[in-house]
């Protein structure tokens, strides 16, 4: 039965208002990017005058935005991988194995998002100052102490997520590698894992987006040689001027590997998050 025209004209206005709404300040970054910073600091224009791409050169020299941009790399693509395997045979024992505990654990990793993120942030900050003090180990401040950080993070959601898609495969499909020789890792990696590839993709995805982009324990936990994107690009702020064109351009810049790896990947990612949550 076909729709009636009036509401596929509604559909229609209503899809048009709301790509407006979410292309409108994409379209306001970019016009200002382009612009001299005299006309970007002035009276809006929504159809720029003068262009230039003087601001996305500028950007690497007003500040360190290179290394800002490999500390950010190196802390959401470590924080990523330890994420995903840990939460690979986290799920994996949870699924397919039945222990002493392994109900209050998943009631215990689920429970764990319901805490706001601010709630962490003094007490991380008290043992990471503690154990530098104890031992030498130098967690606040550094990198591998972000990645722990966002690991408490990141990886509770990415266990829970993959229980339920590992509940979803097959277990004829254990049993079958079982008779063809493999053991429990084998049966893993060669038969559970290639079956979960979209839900271990949208696990990767959701937990390279929560480290690249999170502020507040980045503002804290780093300093000037281990600060990350979400943060330098504070240093275009200053207290003589508002580099606003250059804030606008790195903006853009730093958005670009996210928005290609969503791209990319949004097939399994949507796949992964529908059949983890469903079946």
């Amino acid at each position: 039965m076909a729709a009636p025209q009036s509401f596929l004209w509604s559909r229609r206005i209503f899809l048009t208002l709301l790509a407006g709404f979410v292309l409108l300040p994409v379209y306001v970054m970019i016009s200002s990017s382009l612009k001299p910073l005299e006309d970007v600091s002035g009276k809006f224009q929504w159809i720029p005058t003068g262009l230039t791409v003087r601001p996305y050169f500028d950007i690497w020299e007003t500040v360190p935005l290179a290394d800002y941009f490999m500390n950010s790399l190196i802390v959401a693509g470590a924080a990523t991988v330890c994420s995903v395997t840990i939460a690979v045979f986290a799920a994996y024992a949870v699924s397919r194995y039945t222990f002493r505990g392994k109900r209050v654990f998943t009631v215990t990793v689920l429970s764990t998002q319901m805490f706001p993120g601010i709630l962490f942030l003094l007490p991380l900050f008290l043992i990471y100052v503690n154990i530098g003090n104890v031992t030498g180990i130098a967690l606040f401040g550094s990198r591998a102490g972000l990645i722990l950080t966002y690991l408490t993070f990141s990886l509770p959601f990415s266990i829970w997520m993959l229980i339920g898609y590992f509940d979803s495969v097959p277990r004829d499909l254990d049993e079958a590698a079982k008779v063809d020789g493999c053991g429990p890792l084998g049966a893993l990696f060669r038969v559970i894992v290639p079956a979960a590839v979209p839900g271990i993709v949208a696990v990767a995805v959701y937990a390279f987006m929560t480290a690249w982009g999170e502020v507040l324990f980045a503002s804290v936990m780093t300093n000037d040689t281990t600060r990350t994107l979400a943060v330098g690009l504070q240093g275009y702020s200053t207290q003589n001027d508002v580099y606003w064109n250059q804030i606008m351009a790195a903006s853009l810049v730093v958005s670009l590997p996210v928005v290609a790896g969503f791209l990319l990947l949004q097939r399994y990612l949507v796949t992964g998050l529908t059949a983890g949550a469903v079946k």
